[in-house]
């Protein structure tokens, strides 16, 4: 997965914002006012999105690609490497986490308003 289909991807889901809020070199994922994934637009082979804090540890035990949230809360935050050794899929399962636990965290009145919740 490049910068290009992991963009797409984000702004297919329901209520996803993109926004520069960093400057211009850092492109910045929200639902619901909220931030689910963070990119850096050079290189454009990480990024950072939130886990559950078990789940997280499990995955960087299991994929060297999995790091602790760089400049992020590390319990809650990964940096995810694509660097072609991580399949689309399973980098997609990260996002759809990503996304989900920010959409659970929101009042209902705003979860009511996204398609598909």
């Amino acid at each position: 997965m490049n910068i290009e289909e992991l963009r797409d991807y984000c702004l297919d889901k329901p209520g996803v914002a993109e926004e520069f809020p960093f400057g211009n070199e850092t492109l910045v994922f929200k639902v619901g006012g909220k931030v689910f994934l963070l990119i850096g637009i050079e290189p454009g082979d990480r990024f950072n999105v939130k886990c559950d804090p078990e789940r997280a540890i499990d995955l960087r035990e299991q994929y060297t690609e999995v790091q602790p949230g760089y400049h992020m809360n590390k319990k809650h935050w990964n940096t995810v490497y694509m660097n072609g050794s991580l399949n689309t899929h399973f980098v997609q399962e990260l996002i759809d986490h990503s996304y989900d636990l920010v959409v659970n965290s929101l009042p209902k009145a705003i979860r009511s308003n996204l398609q598909g919740y």
